[in-house]
Formats: C-alpha cells, sequence, structure tokens
C-alpha cells in the first residue's frame, strides 16, 4: 500500500523531531562525571574550617540567646549598659528638639516665623556636623568626640533658654544641631569599637533598640512641659540630658578597662578602643 506525498513528509518531520532530536538531548548524558561536575573546588584545611565554625553564630532561639549574653560576658558587661544609655539620651535630644523646638522658643519670646526658622536652621547645622564628627572621629576616636558632643549639646540648650538677641540665636541654632545630631552617631561608631567583629551587629542592634525608646520619650516629654505651660523648662531638661549621654559615653572606656581587669579569660582585644 502506498502512502501519498504527504504522508511520507510527515514522517520525515515525525523522524526529525523524534528521532534525532533525544540524540542531541542524550548527548550531555554520555559525559564523564567530572565533566559534568566543573572544575574540582578548593578544600579547606581542618585549621581554617574549624576557625570558620567558631566564628559563625549559633542558629535558633538559642543562638539568638547565647548572643544577647555575650553582650554582657566579663569583658563588656559594664560597657553595654552605657552604651545604651547613652543611646537612649541621643535619641531623646534628636526627637525631642526637633519636634518641640519651634514652641520652645515661642515660650522664649521668639516670633512664630522666627521659631520655624530655627528647626531648619538647626537640622542644617546637623547635616554639616555629621560631616565634622566623622572627620574628627578617625583622629581622635568616636568615644571622645560623642562625650564632648554631647556636652556641647547641653551648653547649647541652656544657652537657647537665655533671651538673645535674634542673629546670636540663630548662630547659637546652628552650632547646637552640629553637636545634637552627631553626637548620637557617634555613639553607633563607639559600639564597633567595643565589641569585637562576632559581636557587633547583636550589639549595635541593641543599641540602636534601646535608644529609640529615647525617640518615643523625647516628644512625649516636650508635650507633657508643653501642656503644662513649662516649655522654656524643656531647654533645661534636654541639657540635663546631654550630660547625661555625655557620662555615660565618656565612661565606656573606664568601664571597658575594669571589665577586662575583672575577667577571668581575657577579652578581646578591639583597635582604638579607649578612644
Amino acid at each position: 500500500m502506498t502512502s501519498s506525498p504527504a504522508g511520507r513528509d510527515r514522517r520525515r518531520l515525525a523522524l526529525g523531531v523524534l528521532g534525532r532530536r533525544p540524540a542531541r538531548v542524550r548527548r550531555p548524558l554520555l559525559r564523564s562525571p567530572a565533566a559534568r561536575q566543573g572544575p574540582p573546588r578548593p578544600r579547606r584545611s581542618p585549621a581554617l574550617r574549624s576557625l570558620v565554625l567558631a566564628d559563625a553564630p549559633a542558629q535558633g532561639a538559642r543562638g539568638r540567646l547565647a548572643s544577647v549574653l555575650a553582650l554582657f560576658r566579663p569583658g563588656v558587661r559594664l560597657a553595654t549598659p552605657l552604651l545604651w544609655l547613652a543611646s537612649f539620651c541621643g535619641l531623646l535630644l534628636v526627637y525631642g528638639v526637633s519636634t518641640w523646638l519651634p514652641q520652645m522658643m515661642r515660650a522664649s519670646g521668639y516670633g512664630l516665623s522666627s521659631s520655624v526658622s530655627f528647626l531648619f536652621i538647626i537640622n542644617a547645622g546637623g547635616i554639616a556636623g555629621l560631616l565634622i564628627a566623622g572627620r574628627l572621629a578617625d583622629r581622635y576616636g568616636p568615644v571622645r568626640i560623642s562625650a564632648l558632643w554631647f556636652l556641647l549639646t547641653a551648653a547649647g540648650a541652656l544657652l537657647l533658654g537665655a533671651r538673645l538677641p535674634l542673629g546670636a540665636t540663630y548662630v547659637v541654632v546652628a552650632v547646637t544641631g552640629v553637636w545634637l545630631f552627631s553626637a548620637q552617631v557617634m555613639v553607633y561608631a563607639a559600639t564597633h569599637r567595643v565589641y569585637p567583629p562576632a559581636e557587633r551587629a547583636t550589639g549595635l542592634g541593641w543599641v540602636t533598640g534601646i535608644g529609640r525608646t529615647g525617640a518615643v520619650v523625647g516628644p512625649w516629654l516636650g508635650g507633657v512641659l508643653a501642656a503644662s505651660a513649662n516649655s522654656q523648662l524643656g531647654f533645661t531638661v534636654f541639657a540635663l540630658a546631654g550630660l547625661l549621654g555625655a557620662l555615660a559615653i565618656g565612661s565606656v572606656p573606664l568601664a571597658r578597662r575594669l571589665g577586662r581587669s575583672s575577667a577571668t579569660v581575657p577579652a578581646p582585644e578591639v583597635a582604638g578602643m579607649e578612644r
């Protein structure tokens, strides 16, 4: 029985799809296992493998608890709460002053337009302050710069409470912004100097998290003073927060030395710790 030309064409097409194509698909399967696996991977020595496993944090809830407890080991158990307190004071100042500065300036006798412009000026000073503090911290260390900046912020807050001429007030607001925002950022930089590499992520996370409670307390405290018609008293309260922050961050090197002297196992050294 003869087939039509159309039938022969369909058979050729089927042979081309079903007969030849699988040969191309099977071709990679004929290669050796070494060729399929690609180039050999470099082997780690047992010493390097043990070092990597020692630096890797433990997994699960037990590992997270161990990483938090490591912040209170003998080498840093005194420095950890000081960093938390400094971060709390820093964010209390940042958010409290940023929220209530116009109201406090109006309570001091300045006009509405000037009081609002003070908020712009203090934030512009904060931008410049971050650049200045970063360069100085590279030379003198973030702990010293943060402590000094907290003290200057306290002095600026007290000066803002005084009834100065308008031009002098603009200058005081600008330089207070230079110190206010970067004092808090230098606390984060100091955290890097306190903890060894395996603990820095946990340490910075807790310093930031505890500090965020200050970001809540600062605006709340300013609101309480404004509601009781004591907005001008806010300058004194924020100055005290600056003094407390300076005392906390300035005591971190001493806490580290006391922790190392009382530790039965020597604490890991971190470069630039005392600054």
